[in-house]
């Protein structure tokens, strides 16, 4: 897989905040990834990180122009148009980021679970991190994105805070609300460049 090309058309086909928002749920994706992986026996059968990243990127790039109102059914549509294809798996793990989808299950819970939980965490955490005066991801604490999920539901109130708190259930992710802030935090803070936090 050439990420080079799946990311240059997930830029062209989405404004700049969605794109960013791609990005950095591409890199959560990974994060869950490596911390389930570092768990012993919790991906058996789950697709590869590979896979789990990509659908990351890709999630949103139907959600443009007139396939916005069909998100995410067109994932395979839009990227077709950049010569691009994706695998019926990793084109499941997109779907499944909608509660629309269903519930994951099989082989794809762990992978459906993750960028369920994860895709709105992401707005909160860059949300936090804009209410500082440097607007820097590096100065967010893992405390203070909790402080306002549990506390403040009026901040970043897009948030689906009912979605991002099923990743401690023990049928899902198993891990608990602080751990799951802080790997996604700490996963986002790596691409901050890129995301300009």
């Amino acid at each position: 897989m050439d990420r080079q090309k799946y990311y240059e058309a997930v830029k062209a086909n989405l404004d700049t905040n969605i794109f960013y928002h791609s990005l950095a749920l591409e890199a959560c994706m990974g994060g869950i990834y490596d911390f389930l992986f570092s768990q012993q026996n919790q991906l058996v059968g789950e697709p590869s990180r590979e896979e789990w990243t990509l659908a990351g990127l890709v999630h949103d790039i139907d959600y443009a122009g007139d396939t916005k109102d069909q998100h995410p059914l067109k994932t395979i549509e839009v990227l077709k148009k950049y010569n691009l294809e994706i695998s019926p798996t990793v084109d499941q793990i997109v779907k499944l980021h909608n509660a629309r989808a269903g519930l994951p299950a099989g082989a794809l819970a762990k992978a459906g679970w993750a960028i369920r939980c994860a895709d709105s965490l992401t707005g909160l955490i860059v949300a936090v991190a804009l209410v500082y005066p440097s607007r820097k991801l590096d100065d967010v604490k893992t405390s203070s994105v909790l402080k306002r999920f549990l506390k403040e539901p009026k901040f970043a109130a897009g948030t689906r805070r009912d979605e991002v708190i099923l990743c401690q259930d023990n049928d899902k992710l198993a891990i608990p609300l602080e751990k799951f802030i802080e790997i996604c935090l700490e996963s986002m803070r790596k691409i901050a460049p890129e995301i300009k936090l």
